[in-house]
């Protein structure tokens, strides 16, 4: 199965004004431009229904809440791969997503630079014009490098920066006059971070939190028209977890994510005598702002309301077994309301380690009527060095 879209579609549905038709259709997604830097690349915590704060920390960590890794231990690296919407990939359509990750921890844990880079390619598109006639083919490619800095404040609290060059190319054309071009940007992230254990010998009970904002930077550009930007997806994430111990051998996390994305919320624009939106905004605020001003907005300015707002938000929770830290069995639920997006799944996982080599996979399973989630797997390798985290 090929996917067709209109180069119009492929454009207008990655800038801000394509709220306007998302409300004809009921529908009220907030649209970004560069999603895929949303998806989580890590398979254990996707196993988890993508509650990832609150899990022990590790090279994959970078992705959540980079304030982590010197929690971890002292050197890890990481590599997660994963074939995006299976039901959909062929000889031409393979749409893949891989994610590599490292850190080190130096003065005794208490600082910690890591690197990253995630990848995405969604398989060969087809652009038509409004008649359906084929204009071109091309193959979509969007990718992220991240660099991170990590310092302990005292010996329970830690915080990270984060830089990151995002690039997005998902097709070059021409359409009604607008020349669509690869699309680049520069975001930071900001994460903040506490773990602290409820004895004093190594299998004590651990309980963790931390906040982060990612994604935070400059619009993408995808045409000649500068009026014309989509906003990265900058992201709210809070979460946590607690992990109790009924042997030294047996464990059992509980985990818990909400997120928030930063960006305006498309508005209520009024309706022609044809059913066809206007400009004319009615309820809500005008998406044409600043990022530093959505910031801020984003939490007051949908059309609904506050019930709207509530909506935005996506919650996730899980539980992670652990045998003798080297066996694990994952679980998780991860919801999204319908009117946002949709995205609603279950999510199971398992995974081993041994002398510091772990395997990770993941397994998606939508509860909701959501293709591009369908029959997804994650897989994981890691190795860590060290003893950082109380492993």
């Amino acid at each position: 199965m090929k996917k067709n879209f209109t180069l119009w579609l492929c454009v207008a549905g990655l800038l801000a004004h394509s709220g306007s038709m998302a409300q004809v259709k009921g529908i009220k997604t907030i649209n970004t431009g560069a999603a895929f830097l949303l998806v989580n690349p890590d398979a254990r915590s996707s196993g988890t229904g993508d509650a990832a704060t609150g899990l022990e920390p590790n090279a994959n960590a970078l992705f959540a809440n980079a304030a982590k890794i010197v929690f971890a231990d002292d050197w890890g690296v990481s590599a997660s791969y994963s074939p995006w919407m299976w039901d959909l990939n062929n000889s031409d359509q393979r749409t893949n997503m891989g994610y590599v990750s490292a850190f080190k921890n130096f003065k005794d844990n208490t600082e910690g630079i890591g690197v990253s880079m995630r990848y995405f390619t969604n398989g060969t598109i087809i652009f038509r014009d409004d008649n359906g006639t084929e204009l071109q083919r091309y193959k979509p490619r969007e990718y992220a490098i991240d660099a991170t800095y990590a310092r302990k404040l005292g010996a329970r609290y830690s915080l990270a920066i984060s830089l990151r060059y995002i690039r997005s190319d998902l097709g070059q054309g021409s359409f009604n006059g607008l020349q669509q071009n690869p699309a680049s940007a520069v975001a930071g992230d900001i994460a903040l971070y506490s773990q602290n254990y409820g004895k004093s010998d190594p299998a004590g009970n651990r309980y963790s939190w931390g906040i982060a904002f990612t994604n935070i930077g400059s619009k993408l550009n995808y045409t000649d028209d500068s009026d014309r930007k989509a906003f990265l997806p900058a992201n709210l994430r809070i979460g946590g977890g607690y992990t109790f111990v009924n042997t030294v051998e047996h464990q059992f996390t509980i985990l818990a994510d909400v997120n928030k994305l930063l960006i305006p919320t498309p508005p209520k624009y009024a309706l022609d005598a044809n059913g066809q939106p206007t400009g004319e905004i009615i309820e809500g605020k005008d998406p044409d702002r600043s990022m530093t001003e959505a910031l801020f907005t984003s939490f007051w300015d949908a059309p609904g309301g506050f019930q709207e707002e509530i909506r935005e938000f996506t919650v996730s929770g899980g539980l992670e077994y652990t045998y003798q830290h080297q066996l694990f069995i994952r679980t998780g639920y991860f919801y999204e309301h319908p009117q946002k997006g949709y995205r609603q799944h279950f999510a199971a996982g398992i995974g081993t380690c041994i002398k510091g080599v772990s395997l990770d996979m993941a397994y998606i399973m939508p509860t909701a009527n959501s293709l591009y989630q369908r029959k997804t797997l994650k897989f994981t390798i890691a190795y860590h060095v060290g003893g950082g985290s109380r492993q």
